[in-house]
Protein backbone atom coordinates (compact mmCIF):
# COMPACT_ATOMS: atom_id res chain seq x y z
CA UNK A 1 0.00 0.00 0.00
CA UNK A 2 0.94 3.34 -1.19
CA UNK A 3 0.97 6.88 0.69
CA UNK A 4 0.61 10.11 -0.94
CA UNK A 5 2.41 12.78 0.96
CA UNK A 6 -0.14 15.67 1.56
CA UNK A 7 0.99 19.00 0.15
CA UNK A 8 3.24 21.58 1.96
CA UNK A 9 0.74 23.66 4.05
CA UNK A 10 0.78 27.47 3.34
CA UNK A 11 2.89 28.05 6.74
CA UNK A 12 5.68 25.09 5.68
CA UNK A 13 5.99 26.67 1.83
CA UNK A 14 6.94 30.47 3.72
CA UNK A 15 8.97 28.51 5.83
CA UNK A 16 10.94 26.81 3.06
CA UNK A 17 11.04 29.81 1.01
CA UNK A 18 12.35 31.73 3.67
CA UNK A 19 15.42 28.91 4.44
CA UNK A 20 16.31 29.41 0.90
CA UNK A 21 16.19 33.03 0.69
CA UNK A 22 18.02 33.57 3.94
CA UNK A 23 20.75 30.64 3.22
CA UNK A 24 21.63 32.25 -0.08
CA UNK A 25 21.78 36.04 1.14
CA UNK A 26 23.71 34.53 4.81
CA UNK A 27 26.44 32.21 1.93
CA UNK A 28 27.12 35.33 -0.12
CA UNK A 29 27.46 37.76 3.29
CA UNK A 30 30.40 35.16 4.94
CA UNK A 31 31.92 35.26 1.67
CA UNK A 32 32.17 38.88 1.63
CA UNK A 33 30.03 38.89 -1.69
CA UNK A 34 29.65 42.71 -1.90
CA UNK A 35 25.76 42.41 -3.92
CA UNK A 36 24.87 40.26 -0.47
CA UNK A 37 26.59 42.78 2.16
CA UNK A 38 24.92 45.44 0.07
CA UNK A 39 21.49 43.78 0.69
CA UNK A 40 21.89 43.18 4.28
CA UNK A 41 22.37 46.96 4.91
CA UNK A 42 19.46 47.60 3.18
CA UNK A 43 17.69 44.55 4.81
CA UNK A 44 18.61 45.87 8.29
CA UNK A 45 16.93 49.07 7.86
CA UNK A 46 13.44 47.52 7.88
CA UNK A 47 13.48 45.69 11.04
CA UNK A 48 10.87 45.98 12.79
CA UNK A 49 8.80 48.00 10.18
CA UNK A 50 6.12 47.46 7.78
CA UNK A 51 6.96 46.67 4.66
CA UNK A 52 4.83 49.41 3.11
CA UNK A 53 7.11 51.82 5.24
CA UNK A 54 10.07 50.85 3.41
CA UNK A 55 10.15 51.35 -0.74
CA UNK A 56 14.00 50.29 -0.80
CA UNK A 57 12.93 46.96 0.32
CA UNK A 58 10.39 46.31 -2.54
CA UNK A 59 11.51 43.78 -5.20
CA UNK A 60 14.98 43.08 -2.78
CA UNK A 61 12.78 40.10 -0.82
CA UNK A 62 11.70 37.72 -3.77
CA UNK A 63 8.28 36.25 -3.44
CA UNK A 64 7.74 34.62 -6.61
CA UNK A 65 7.88 31.29 -4.96
CA UNK A 66 4.65 32.48 -3.23
CA UNK A 67 3.23 33.08 -6.57
CA UNK A 68 3.78 29.20 -8.31
CA UNK A 69 1.00 26.81 -6.89
CA UNK A 70 3.46 23.67 -5.36
CA UNK A 71 1.60 20.14 -6.65
CA UNK A 72 -1.82 19.28 -5.45
CA UNK A 73 -2.66 22.99 -4.46
CA UNK A 74 -4.33 25.94 -5.85
CA UNK A 75 -3.02 29.64 -6.35
CA UNK A 76 -2.80 31.05 -2.39
CA UNK A 77 -5.69 33.61 -1.44
CA UNK A 78 -4.94 37.60 -1.29
CA UNK A 79 -5.61 37.02 2.48
CA UNK A 80 -2.42 33.95 2.23
CA UNK A 81 -0.56 35.62 0.17
CA UNK A 82 -0.35 39.21 1.59
CA UNK A 83 0.43 37.11 5.08
CA UNK A 84 3.22 35.25 3.99
CA UNK A 85 4.38 38.38 2.08
CA UNK A 86 4.58 40.48 5.41
CA UNK A 87 6.07 36.81 7.41
CA UNK A 88 8.94 36.92 5.08
CA UNK A 89 9.39 40.72 4.98
CA UNK A 90 9.52 40.59 8.70
CA UNK A 91 11.62 37.70 9.46
CA UNK A 92 14.31 39.10 6.34
CA UNK A 93 14.56 41.79 8.07
CA UNK A 94 15.13 40.41 11.36
CA UNK A 95 18.13 38.47 10.28
CA UNK A 96 19.65 41.23 8.46
CA UNK A 97 19.67 43.23 11.26
CA UNK A 98 20.82 39.83 13.67
CA UNK A 99 23.29 38.60 10.66
CA UNK A 100 25.28 42.02 10.94
CA UNK A 101 28.82 42.19 11.71
CA UNK A 102 29.07 38.22 12.44
CA UNK A 103 31.02 36.33 11.03
CA UNK A 104 29.06 32.94 11.28
CA UNK A 105 25.71 31.69 10.44
CA UNK A 106 22.52 33.74 12.74
CA UNK A 107 20.45 31.27 11.14
CA UNK A 108 21.04 27.85 12.10
CA UNK A 109 17.90 25.41 11.33
CA UNK A 110 16.58 23.92 14.91
CA UNK A 111 17.28 20.25 15.75
CA UNK A 112 16.61 18.12 18.77
CA UNK A 113 20.27 18.27 19.75
CA UNK A 114 20.72 21.81 18.97
CA UNK A 115 17.20 24.00 19.24
CA UNK A 116 17.16 27.39 17.49
CA UNK A 117 13.71 28.13 17.65
CA UNK A 118 12.63 31.50 19.50
CA UNK A 119 12.31 30.33 23.04
CA UNK A 120 15.51 28.37 22.80
CA UNK A 121 17.47 30.61 21.69
CA UNK A 122 16.18 33.09 24.52
CA UNK A 123 16.87 30.67 26.96
CA UNK A 124 20.65 30.45 26.08
CA UNK A 125 21.39 34.27 26.87
CA UNK A 126 20.54 32.74 30.39
CA UNK A 127 22.97 31.67 32.92
CA UNK A 128 23.08 27.66 33.23
CA UNK A 129 20.20 26.71 35.25
CA UNK A 130 18.51 29.65 35.97
CA UNK A 131 15.79 32.25 34.82
CA UNK A 132 16.66 35.78 34.23
CA UNK A 133 13.58 37.31 34.98
CA UNK A 134 14.08 40.78 32.92
CA UNK A 135 15.30 38.56 29.38
CA UNK A 136 12.45 36.14 29.88
CA UNK A 137 9.58 38.69 30.80
CA UNK A 138 10.97 40.60 26.96
CA UNK A 139 9.78 36.93 25.43
CA UNK A 140 6.63 36.83 27.33
CA UNK A 141 5.94 40.89 26.14
CA UNK A 142 6.80 39.59 22.30
CA UNK A 143 4.17 36.61 22.90
CA UNK A 144 1.40 39.30 24.25
CA UNK A 145 2.18 41.96 21.50
CA UNK A 146 -1.22 43.60 20.45
CA UNK A 147 -0.13 43.74 17.05
CA UNK A 148 1.92 43.03 14.06
CA UNK A 149 3.44 46.22 14.62
CA UNK A 150 4.07 45.69 18.01
CA UNK A 151 5.46 42.08 17.91
CA UNK A 152 8.02 43.32 14.88
CA UNK A 153 9.54 46.18 17.64
CA UNK A 154 9.73 43.62 19.98
CA UNK A 155 11.19 40.80 18.16
CA UNK A 156 13.83 43.47 16.82
CA UNK A 157 14.58 43.73 20.75
CA UNK A 158 15.34 40.07 20.94
CA UNK A 159 17.33 40.24 17.86
CA UNK A 160 19.44 42.59 18.95
CA UNK A 161 19.96 40.60 22.40
CA UNK A 162 20.78 37.21 20.41
CA UNK A 163 23.55 39.17 18.54
CA UNK A 164 25.39 40.38 21.28
CA UNK A 165 25.25 37.51 22.75
CA UNK A 166 26.43 35.56 19.24
CA UNK A 167 23.03 33.25 19.99
CA UNK A 168 21.63 31.96 16.34
CA UNK A 169 17.77 31.84 15.32
CA UNK A 170 16.12 29.76 13.01
CA UNK A 171 14.27 32.46 11.19
CA UNK A 172 12.75 30.15 8.70
CA UNK A 173 11.02 28.50 11.55
CA UNK A 174 10.16 32.25 12.80
CA UNK A 175 8.83 33.13 9.34
CA UNK A 176 6.50 30.27 9.53
CA UNK A 177 5.30 31.39 12.59
CA UNK A 178 5.14 35.08 11.92
CA UNK A 179 2.24 33.84 9.06
CA UNK A 180 0.63 31.50 11.89
CA UNK A 181 0.51 34.70 14.11
CA UNK A 182 -1.30 36.72 11.59
CA UNK A 183 -4.57 34.65 12.03
CA UNK A 184 -7.25 34.64 14.14
CA UNK A 185 -6.25 31.66 16.33
CA UNK A 186 -2.29 32.54 15.64
CA UNK A 187 -1.04 34.26 18.60
CA UNK A 188 -2.07 31.48 21.09
CA UNK A 189 -0.38 28.98 18.88
CA UNK A 190 2.61 30.29 18.16
CA UNK A 191 2.84 31.15 21.86
CA UNK A 192 2.63 27.93 22.64
CA UNK A 193 5.58 27.02 20.50
CA UNK A 194 7.70 29.75 21.84
CA UNK A 195 6.45 28.30 25.69
CA UNK A 196 7.84 24.80 24.61
CA UNK A 197 10.80 25.74 23.14
CA UNK A 198 11.71 28.23 25.83
CA UNK A 199 11.13 25.04 28.57
CA UNK A 200 11.93 22.33 26.53
CA UNK A 201 15.55 23.30 26.03
CA UNK A 202 17.90 21.92 29.48
CA UNK A 203 20.18 25.13 29.28
CA UNK A 204 23.25 23.41 31.31
CA UNK A 205 27.32 23.47 30.68
CA UNK A 206 27.72 20.21 29.30
CA UNK A 207 25.30 21.15 26.31
CA UNK A 208 26.89 24.39 25.38
CA UNK A 209 29.64 24.60 22.38
CA UNK A 210 32.76 25.70 23.05
CA UNK A 211 32.54 29.90 22.69
CA UNK A 212 34.10 31.15 19.93
CA UNK A 213 34.85 34.81 19.28
CA UNK A 214 32.38 35.30 16.10
CA UNK A 215 32.29 39.21 15.62
CA UNK A 216 34.38 40.25 12.36
CA UNK A 217 37.53 42.25 12.83
CA UNK A 218 36.96 46.10 14.60
CA UNK A 219 38.54 47.28 11.09
CA UNK A 220 36.03 45.68 8.92
CA UNK A 221 33.89 48.46 7.15
CA UNK A 222 31.71 45.73 5.17
CA UNK A 223 28.80 46.99 7.76
CA UNK A 224 29.05 50.78 7.89
CA UNK A 225 26.39 51.65 5.72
Amino acid sequence: MTTTAAPPTVRDRVTEIAHSLITARQDGYLRDTPKDVAALARLRRGAGRNAVEVPDLWGLIDTSPLHTPCDGQCHLNENELGRAEVALHTALTLWALHQQSRSSRMHRRTSRSQPTGLGASVRRLMPAGEIDEAIRKRLVRAGTAPDLAALAQRLRELAVLLRSADTPLDYALLAGQLYTWQWPTGPATVRREWGRSFHTRRHTAEQEPPHTDTTLPSDTDKDAS
